[in-house]
């Protein structure tokens, strides 16, 4: 039996075969990127401790496409800069805090957030564990149907909803999905915090 024989490729077939990966590659990469996941660095000290400066993010952006962001999801965002005829936007990562529709009350100072709805009409008070430094501005602010309230982890040295206003749902790129730097935090869904069923209403 003779042994299988293997030719190296002329340079025409290297160049085609080279060029047929390429396509392939853009045809299944280029869609994941735009409609399924995305890569971000954290930059600045917002979310600390849970997220640290230069973190390396996958964000989920189809989640959003099939259903709304949910209470204490943490979310990447684009923020508007700029005046309205020559808009700038840079992206921030933080945490949602109130729903749409909703009235947030902050009392930055005590680290109190108290959230009205229809389920609540008297309001209730968030539980914030994951809140370490505390401090910054007090807000009151009603959310529009298409609205949310975001806040970093880090109070007193975040740049939020508290100063800038709430986040429309269209300029939301997903949440924090994964977590591939640093190595040694490592993870799925970083920074998920369990809520109870009053909590996530």
């Amino acid at each position: 039996m003779e042994p299988t024989k293997i030719e190296e490729p002329t340079k025409g077939q290297s160049f085609w075969e080279l060029l047929r990966f390429t396509i392939i590659a853009i045809l299944i990469v280029v869609p994941i990127r735009l409609l399924v996941a995305e890569p971000f660095v954290v930059l600045g000290s917002s979310m600390v401790p849970i997220f640290d400066n230069a973190n390396y993010l996958i964000v989920d952006k189809i989640s959003y496409k099939l259903g709304n962001p949910k209470r204490y999801d943490v979310v990447v965002f684009k923020h508007q800069t700029g005046n309205s005829l020559e808009p700038t936007y840079v992206y921030y990562i933080k945490r949602i805090i109130g729903l749409p529709n909703e009235t947030v009350d902050v009392e930055s100072s005590q680290n109190k957030v108290t959230i009205t709805n229809n389920e609540h009409p008297d309001g209730f008070e968030l539980d914030q564990p994951f809140v370490k430094n505390i401090g910054g501005i007090d807000a009151h602010v009603a959310l529009a149907s298409d609205e949310y309230f975001v806040m970093g982890d880090n109070r007193s040295s975040s740049s939020d909803s508290r100063s800038w206003g709430p986040v429309k749902k269209e300029f939301i790129t997903g949440k924090a999905f994964l977590r591939l730097l640093p190595l040694k935090k490592i993870g799925v869904s970083p920074g998920q915090y369990q809520k109870s069923d009053k909590q996530s209403q």
